[in-house]
């Protein structure tokens, strides 16, 4: 066994090697705590994430629920839905198809089409109002059916009118981009005034055949010439100013597309347009033909006012 004898100098350096020693051991027993410390901050940061997750798939899973719950309620208006827009595309799809066909092309082209249409109702009406028979009696079951006809096309005549001028067209003027509400327009407008002709078409018809032309006094003969202009007004409104109105909206629309304006909501910019003789003559002949059809769709509303007059009049129930 060899022992080691310490000499004065080893002896000199021992506390300063023992000091270096305890710090050493006194930062190795430091690490577990810092160790510890960040171990326990994972940890909360993993517990908070799972919570996190707990709650957003629980979210999820809530509006899963109420969105089945919103179907199963709602079921029977969902799947009236589905069937309309399948029936609606079958239909768009027809009518694309259609308008490929050398038949379109030559209605299109011409306006052979709304002459003949114009003609037709002429003579509609003339028989109707003017029948080679005299009056048919008719049973109480038939007569329920025409006054709900009556009724019906009547109302959504009225209704359609007053909601298109003075609810949609304001509405969304103000609250639109004008070259949005353009386009809105362009779609709206042929439906309106197809509608609107073909209630009150059906509104006369079923009027003279309950009112011969032989039994009318002045009150009824008023009110068969205001159903008639009403109705001659929508038709020709929608068979030869609605296209002219449509063509001059899209040319109007490209140009200020091009000179980017049209933007603005409730009211007209001209921009750089002002200037441009071509554009203002497009604009002047489009403000020429929407004046007149506001005139005539205000004239309609006027005479089909004073039908709601007659009819309230001959009530009994108040």
């Amino acid at each position: 066994m060899c022992v080691r004898t310490v000499t004065g100098n080893e002896t000199d350096a021992l506390p300063s090697n023992l000091t270096v020693y305890k710090e050493v051991k006194h930062e190795e027993a430091k690490k577990p705590d810092k160790l510890l410390k960040a171990k326990e901050k994972f940890i909360k940061l993993h517990d908070d994430m799972i919570v996190r997750e707990r709650k957003q798939r629980s979210d999820i899973q809530q509006e899963y629920n109420s969105a089945n719950n919103f179907l199963s309620t709602e079921g029977v208006s969902f799947k009236f839905t589905v069937k309309f827009r399948t029936l609606y595309d079958k239909f768009c799809s027809c009518s694309e198809a259609w308008k490929h066909t050398k038949t379109h092309r030559i209605i299109v082209s011409s306006a052979q089409l709304a002459h003949l249409i114009t003609i037709l109702s002429v003579l509609s009406v003339a028989s109707a109002v003017f029948p080679k028979n005299g009056r048919t009696t008719a049973g109480q079951q038939q007569s329920t059916l025409l006054s709900f006809l009556y009724l019906s096309s009547f109302i959504v005549h009225l209704g359609s009118q007053i909601w298109m001028t003075f609810v949609s067209g304001l509405s969304l003027y103000f609250a639109l981009p004008r070259h949005t509400f353009s386009e809105i327009q362009r779609v709206l407008f042929p439906r309106y005034f197809t509608i609107n002709a073909c209630m009150s078409f059906i509104t006369l018809l079923i009027f003279v055949s309950r009112h011969p032309a032989h039994s009318w006094d002045f009150e009824l003969k008023v009110q068969v010439f205001g159903m008639v202009s009403a109705f001659f007004l929508e038709l020709m409104i929608r068979l030869y100013m609605t296209p002219i109105l449509l063509r001059l909206i899209v040319q109007k629309t490209s140009i200020e597309a091009t000179a980017k304006v049209g933007s603005e909501i409730g009211h007209h910019n001209f921009g750089v347009l002002k200037h441009c003789p071509h554009y203002l003559k497009i604009y002047k002949t489009f403000r020429l033909v929407h004046s007149t059809i506001a005139v005539g769709n205000l004239c309609t509303m006027a005479c089909t006012l004073l039908h709601l007059y007659y009819i309230s009049s001959k009530l009994c129930i108040l």
